[in-house]
Protein backbone atom coordinates (compact mmCIF):
# COMPACT_ATOMS: atom_id res chain seq x y z
CA UNK A 1 0.00 0.00 0.00
CA UNK A 2 2.74 2.45 -0.92
CA UNK A 3 0.15 4.87 -2.34
CA UNK A 4 -0.75 5.65 1.28
CA UNK A 5 1.61 5.75 4.24
CA UNK A 6 -0.79 3.70 6.34
CA UNK A 7 -1.54 0.04 6.88
CA UNK A 8 -5.04 -1.25 6.07
CA UNK A 9 -5.95 -1.08 9.78
CA UNK A 10 -4.56 2.44 10.13
CA UNK A 11 -6.56 3.50 7.08
CA UNK A 12 -9.76 2.11 8.58
CA UNK A 13 -8.98 3.84 11.88
CA UNK A 14 -8.47 7.16 10.06
CA UNK A 15 -11.87 6.73 8.38
CA UNK A 16 -13.52 6.02 11.72
CA UNK A 17 -11.89 9.09 13.29
CA UNK A 18 -13.33 11.36 10.55
CA UNK A 19 -16.73 9.67 10.32
CA UNK A 20 -18.81 11.98 12.53
CA UNK A 21 -17.45 15.11 10.84
CA UNK A 22 -18.17 13.58 7.43
CA UNK A 23 -21.73 12.53 8.24
CA UNK A 24 -22.60 15.88 9.84
CA UNK A 25 -20.98 18.10 7.20
CA UNK A 26 -23.07 20.79 5.50
CA UNK A 27 -24.81 20.88 3.11
CA UNK A 28 -24.63 17.04 2.88
CA UNK A 29 -22.25 14.31 4.04
CA UNK A 30 -18.81 15.18 2.67
CA UNK A 31 -15.20 15.90 3.50
CA UNK A 32 -11.83 16.69 2.01
CA UNK A 33 -8.42 15.52 3.11
CA UNK A 34 -5.03 17.07 2.36
CA UNK A 35 -1.79 15.20 1.65
CA UNK A 36 -3.71 11.94 1.83
CA UNK A 37 -1.56 9.99 -0.62
CA UNK A 38 2.16 9.44 -1.10
CA UNK A 39 3.13 12.67 -2.90
CA UNK A 40 5.92 11.10 -4.94
CA UNK A 41 3.64 8.38 -6.28
CA UNK A 42 0.99 10.99 -7.10
CA UNK A 43 3.57 13.06 -9.01
CA UNK A 44 4.31 10.00 -11.15
CA UNK A 45 0.62 9.76 -11.94
CA UNK A 46 0.49 13.43 -12.85
CA UNK A 47 3.43 12.96 -15.22
CA UNK A 48 1.51 10.36 -17.24
CA UNK A 49 -1.83 12.21 -17.20
CA UNK A 50 -3.18 11.97 -20.77
CA UNK A 51 -3.30 15.08 -22.93
CA UNK A 52 -7.07 15.22 -23.18
CA UNK A 53 -6.93 18.62 -24.86
CA UNK A 54 -5.18 17.01 -27.84
CA UNK A 55 -7.33 13.89 -27.90
CA UNK A 56 -10.15 13.30 -25.46
CA UNK A 57 -12.43 10.30 -25.29
CA UNK A 58 -15.29 12.46 -24.06
CA UNK A 59 -15.72 16.15 -24.83
CA UNK A 60 -18.54 18.14 -23.27
CA UNK A 61 -19.27 21.62 -24.56
CA UNK A 62 -22.68 23.15 -23.88
CA UNK A 63 -24.34 25.70 -21.62
CA UNK A 64 -23.86 23.47 -18.57
CA UNK A 65 -20.38 22.07 -19.01
CA UNK A 66 -17.15 22.58 -20.88
CA UNK A 67 -14.80 19.77 -19.89
CA UNK A 68 -12.79 16.79 -21.13
CA UNK A 69 -12.70 13.24 -19.82
CA UNK A 70 -11.26 9.81 -20.48
CA UNK A 71 -13.42 6.72 -20.99
CA UNK A 72 -12.66 3.44 -19.29
CA UNK A 73 -9.12 2.61 -18.18
CA UNK A 74 -7.35 2.25 -21.51
CA UNK A 75 -6.08 5.87 -21.45
CA UNK A 76 -4.50 5.34 -18.03
CA UNK A 77 -0.73 5.05 -17.82
CA UNK A 78 0.60 2.04 -15.92
CA UNK A 79 1.06 3.94 -12.65
CA UNK A 80 -2.38 5.54 -12.95
CA UNK A 81 -3.96 2.16 -13.61
CA UNK A 82 -2.28 0.72 -10.50
CA UNK A 83 -3.48 3.68 -8.43
CA UNK A 84 -7.06 3.52 -9.69
CA UNK A 85 -7.17 -0.22 -9.00
CA UNK A 86 -6.00 0.51 -5.46
CA UNK A 87 -8.89 2.96 -5.04
CA UNK A 88 -11.23 0.13 -6.02
CA UNK A 89 -9.57 -2.37 -3.66
CA UNK A 90 -10.74 -3.90 -0.39
CA UNK A 91 -8.58 -1.70 1.90
CA UNK A 92 -9.85 1.51 0.33
CA UNK A 93 -13.46 0.30 0.26
CA UNK A 94 -13.20 -0.54 3.96
CA UNK A 95 -11.85 2.95 4.63
CA UNK A 96 -14.81 4.46 2.73
CA UNK A 97 -17.26 2.35 4.73
CA UNK A 98 -15.71 3.45 8.03
CA UNK A 99 -15.80 7.08 6.91
CA UNK A 100 -19.30 7.21 5.46
CA UNK A 101 -21.15 4.40 7.20
CA UNK A 102 -22.28 3.03 3.82
CA UNK A 103 -22.05 -0.75 3.83
CA UNK A 104 -21.33 -3.15 0.96
CA UNK A 105 -19.86 -0.59 -1.43
CA UNK A 106 -19.25 -1.79 -4.97
CA UNK A 107 -16.58 -0.13 -7.16
CA UNK A 108 -16.92 0.44 -10.89
CA UNK A 109 -14.06 -1.27 -12.75
CA UNK A 110 -15.25 0.34 -16.00
CA UNK A 111 -14.94 3.89 -14.56
CA UNK A 112 -18.18 4.88 -16.29
CA UNK A 113 -18.22 8.70 -16.10
CA UNK A 114 -15.08 8.60 -13.96
CA UNK A 115 -11.38 8.37 -14.76
CA UNK A 116 -9.26 11.33 -15.85
CA UNK A 117 -11.06 14.69 -15.92
CA UNK A 118 -9.58 17.91 -17.30
CA UNK A 119 -10.94 21.44 -17.53
CA UNK A 120 -9.14 23.97 -19.69
CA UNK A 121 -9.11 27.76 -19.12
CA UNK A 122 -12.64 29.07 -19.61
CA UNK A 123 -14.16 25.67 -18.86
CA UNK A 124 -16.66 24.90 -16.12
CA UNK A 125 -19.23 22.43 -14.80
CA UNK A 126 -22.47 23.99 -13.60
CA UNK A 127 -24.14 22.96 -10.36
CA UNK A 128 -25.85 19.59 -10.63
CA UNK A 129 -26.85 16.34 -8.97
CA UNK A 130 -25.38 13.23 -10.56
CA UNK A 131 -27.13 10.40 -12.35
CA UNK A 132 -28.37 8.04 -9.65
CA UNK A 133 -28.02 4.59 -11.28
CA UNK A 134 -25.11 2.95 -13.03
CA UNK A 135 -26.11 2.94 -16.72
CA UNK A 136 -25.32 -0.77 -17.18
CA UNK A 137 -25.56 -2.51 -13.81
CA UNK A 138 -28.40 -0.27 -12.50
CA UNK A 139 -26.73 -0.23 -9.10
CA UNK A 140 -27.38 2.84 -6.93
CA UNK A 141 -24.68 5.51 -6.99
CA UNK A 142 -23.65 6.36 -3.44
CA UNK A 143 -20.21 8.01 -3.31
CA UNK A 144 -17.91 10.22 -5.36
CA UNK A 145 -14.17 10.36 -4.73
CA UNK A 146 -12.15 13.13 -6.42
CA UNK A 147 -8.35 13.27 -6.33
CA UNK A 148 -6.83 16.57 -7.45
CA UNK A 149 -3.51 16.74 -9.30
CA UNK A 150 -2.87 20.50 -9.57
CA UNK A 151 0.55 21.55 -8.32
CA UNK A 152 1.20 25.19 -7.35
CA UNK A 153 -2.47 26.05 -7.77
CA UNK A 154 -3.41 29.56 -6.69
CA UNK A 155 -6.71 30.89 -5.36
CA UNK A 156 -7.02 33.32 -8.25
CA UNK A 157 -6.95 30.43 -10.75
CA UNK A 158 -10.43 29.43 -9.58
CA UNK A 159 -11.66 25.92 -10.20
CA UNK A 160 -13.22 25.60 -6.74
CA UNK A 161 -15.36 22.53 -6.17
CA UNK A 162 -18.59 23.89 -4.69
CA UNK A 163 -21.26 22.15 -2.58
CA UNK A 164 -24.65 23.87 -2.66
CA UNK A 165 -27.70 23.81 -0.43
CA UNK A 166 -30.92 22.16 -1.64
CA UNK A 167 -32.69 25.50 -2.12
CA UNK A 168 -29.86 26.74 -4.36
CA UNK A 169 -29.36 29.87 -2.29
CA UNK A 170 -25.58 29.64 -2.30
CA UNK A 171 -22.46 27.55 -1.95
CA UNK A 172 -22.01 26.19 1.56
CA UNK A 173 -18.53 24.76 0.94
CA UNK A 174 -15.85 25.69 -1.61
CA UNK A 175 -12.81 23.46 -2.08
CA UNK A 176 -9.74 24.60 -4.01
CA UNK A 177 -8.47 21.69 -6.21
CA UNK A 178 -4.97 21.50 -4.72
CA UNK A 179 -2.47 18.76 -5.48
CA UNK A 180 -2.90 15.69 -3.25
CA UNK A 181 -6.26 16.85 -1.93
CA UNK A 182 -9.06 14.28 -1.96
CA UNK A 183 -12.73 15.26 -1.80
CA UNK A 184 -15.44 12.71 -0.97
CA UNK A 185 -19.20 13.16 -0.81
CA UNK A 186 -22.35 11.07 -0.65
CA UNK A 187 -24.41 11.23 -3.83
CA UNK A 188 -28.18 11.67 -3.79
CA UNK A 189 -30.59 13.41 -6.11
CA UNK A 190 -30.11 16.64 -4.18
CA UNK A 191 -26.38 16.60 -3.47
CA UNK A 192 -25.85 19.64 -5.66
CA UNK A 193 -22.24 20.35 -6.56
CA UNK A 194 -19.99 21.53 -9.36
CA UNK A 195 -17.33 23.92 -10.64
CA UNK A 196 -19.73 26.62 -11.89
CA UNK A 197 -17.40 29.56 -12.57
CA UNK A 198 -15.21 29.67 -15.65
CA UNK A 199 -11.66 28.60 -14.98
CA UNK A 200 -9.24 31.55 -14.88
CA UNK A 201 -5.87 29.79 -14.69
CA UNK A 202 -3.04 30.76 -17.10
CA UNK A 203 -3.41 29.43 -20.66
CA UNK A 204 -0.65 26.85 -20.15
CA UNK A 205 -2.41 25.32 -17.14
CA UNK A 206 -5.52 23.18 -16.68
CA UNK A 207 -7.52 21.68 -13.83
CA UNK A 208 -6.77 17.93 -13.57
CA UNK A 209 -8.46 15.35 -11.39
CA UNK A 210 -9.24 11.67 -11.06
CA UNK A 211 -12.83 10.66 -10.36
CA UNK A 212 -14.18 7.41 -8.95
CA UNK A 213 -17.76 6.43 -8.16
CA UNK A 214 -19.03 3.75 -5.80
CA UNK A 215 -22.37 1.95 -5.71
CA UNK A 216 -24.62 -0.30 -3.64
CA UNK A 217 -27.36 -2.75 -4.53
CA UNK A 218 -30.27 -0.58 -3.42
CA UNK A 219 -30.25 2.32 -0.99
CA UNK A 220 -32.25 3.49 2.03
CA UNK A 221 -35.16 5.74 1.09
CA UNK A 222 -33.70 8.63 3.10
CA UNK A 223 -30.52 8.42 1.03
CA UNK A 224 -32.27 9.03 -2.30
CA UNK A 225 -32.98 12.78 -2.17
CA UNK A 226 -35.72 14.85 -3.77
CA UNK A 227 -38.63 12.76 -5.04
CA UNK A 228 -36.61 10.75 -7.55
CA UNK A 229 -37.18 7.08 -6.77
CA UNK A 230 -36.57 6.06 -10.38
CA UNK A 231 -33.54 6.36 -12.61
CA UNK A 232 -32.55 9.84 -13.79
CA UNK A 233 -29.73 11.53 -15.66
CA UNK A 234 -27.66 14.45 -14.40
CA UNK A 235 -29.89 17.21 -12.99
CA UNK A 236 -28.48 20.70 -13.57
CA UNK A 237 -29.67 23.56 -11.38
CA UNK A 238 -29.42 27.27 -12.16
CA UNK A 239 -27.79 29.52 -9.57
CA UNK A 240 -29.35 32.87 -8.68
CA UNK A 241 -26.59 34.63 -10.65
CA UNK A 242 -27.07 32.51 -13.75
CA UNK A 243 -28.77 34.76 -16.26
CA UNK A 244 -29.82 32.05 -18.68
CA UNK A 245 -32.00 29.09 -17.86
CA UNK A 246 -32.04 25.69 -19.46
CA UNK A 247 -34.06 25.16 -22.59
CA UNK A 248 -37.19 23.02 -22.40
CA UNK A 249 -35.42 20.33 -24.43
CA UNK A 250 -32.51 20.23 -21.97
CA UNK A 251 -34.85 20.04 -18.99
CA UNK A 252 -36.82 17.17 -20.49
CA UNK A 253 -33.61 15.31 -21.32
CA UNK A 254 -32.28 15.66 -17.79
CA UNK A 255 -35.40 14.60 -15.89
CA UNK A 256 -36.54 11.80 -18.17
CA UNK A 257 -35.36 8.32 -17.13
CA UNK A 258 -32.69 7.00 -19.54
CA UNK A 259 -34.76 3.91 -20.37
CA UNK A 260 -37.51 6.15 -21.79
CA UNK A 261 -35.06 8.39 -23.65
CA UNK A 262 -33.34 5.40 -25.22
CA UNK A 263 -36.64 3.90 -26.30
CA UNK A 264 -37.66 7.22 -27.86
CA UNK A 265 -34.36 7.48 -29.74
CA UNK A 266 -34.67 3.95 -31.10
CA UNK A 267 -38.24 4.60 -32.23
CA UNK A 268 -37.33 7.87 -33.96
CA UNK A 269 -34.05 6.72 -35.43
Amino acid sequence: MDFINKTAEELKAFGASKSEAYKNAAPFPSGYYNDFFNAERLKEILEEFPDLAAKSDLKFSDANQVKLASKGEYRFGEKTKEFMHFLNSQPFLEFLTELTGIQNLIPDPFFDGGGCHQIMPGGMLKIHADFNKHPNTKLDRRLNVLVYLNEDWHEEYGGHFELWDTEMKGAVTKILPLFNRMAIFSTTSNSFHGHPNKLTCPPDRSRKSLALYYYTNGRPEEAAGLTHSSEHNTIFKARPEDKTSLSLKEIVKQITPPIILNAFRRKNG
